[in-house]
């Protein structure tokens, strides 16, 4: 089990959101979401409040991760041992008949699990730039394996660069994208002669585009492409999140 999954899996015993611990560390939700996934891992600073956070040492994350660490007990795991040899010979002799019973049918359920192909997306290496321009996307990338927090209908993943999509995108972090046609409001990845950025979309009656920075505070980073402008815009899909506000409208 990689760091990442051991994180999620403390979190959810916690019952703590993504949205919550994103809060408690001080970073965004997609940065905890990231850092589940494999695709970064948090600074040294945010890796002390994690543990605190989780109310976990670093064994109880980190014990794949270093030899031996398979034998290292986290808390929980310390108190059973301690419970168990608190009991008398036949309370462990329960528990050792009750632990054959649970492994020997774990050990069925795996052999009657089908196989499943792991799914893999690209992930562009060659950010798509919030609110900067940036290459094309070519053959600069690498494949990600997609596990359960990623939407299942990714196609592919961008690494975002700048500030003009944050706090909702971060600087660094990765969006998942499908080629789902795109509706007013929704949040895209856009060529625009050539340049390449994340924004939101808007279309007016008349024609205009309107290509909106999510930090109002980089409004000078808005792209408006008008019928005639003679600008080319393509849009390569749409970015996988909740449907947020246009800048001085209500939610669509």
């Amino acid at each position: 089990m990689s760091f990442g999954e051991r994180l999620r899996e403390r979190r959810e015993q916690l019952n703590m959101s993504r949205r919550e611990l994103a809060d408690a560390l001080g970073v965004s939700v997609s940065a905890i979401g990231n850092y589940e996934t494999g695709v970064s891992a948090p600074k040294e600073e945010v890796l002390l409040r994690l543990f605190d956070c989780l109310q976990a040492d670093p064994n109880t994350l980190y014990r794949d991760h270093f030899r031996g660490g398979k034998n290292v007990m986290t808390h929980d795991e310390q108190e059973l041992l301690d419970r168990y040899r608190s009991l008398s010979a036949v309370g462990r002799d329960t528990i050792r008949s009750v632990m054959s019973a649970l492994c020997a049918y774990r050990d069925e359920m795996e052999m009657a699990r089908p196989l499943v192909e792991e799914r893999r997306i690209p992930l562009y290496c060659s950010p798509a730039a919030a609110g900067f321009a940036a290459p094309v996307f070519g053959e600069d990338f690498d494949y990600i394996s997609v596990s359960g927090d990623v939407p299942p209908a990714a196609e592919f993943a961008v690494r975002i660069q700048g500030d003009s999509m944050s706090p909702w995108i971060a600087d660094g972090s990765v969006v998942y994208v499908n080629r789902d046609p795109l509706q007013i409001g929704d949040v895209g990845i856009f060529c625009v002669d050539g340049g390449m950025l994340c924004k939101q979309y808007y279309r007016d009656p008349l024609g205009t585009v309107y290509l909106f920075s999510l930090n109002r505070a980089r409004a000078d980073a808005d792209v408006v492409l008008t019928a005639d402008s003679g600008q080319t815009l393509i849009s390569f899909g749409r970015v996988m999140m909740h449907r947020l506000p246009l800048p001085g409208k209500g939610k669509k």
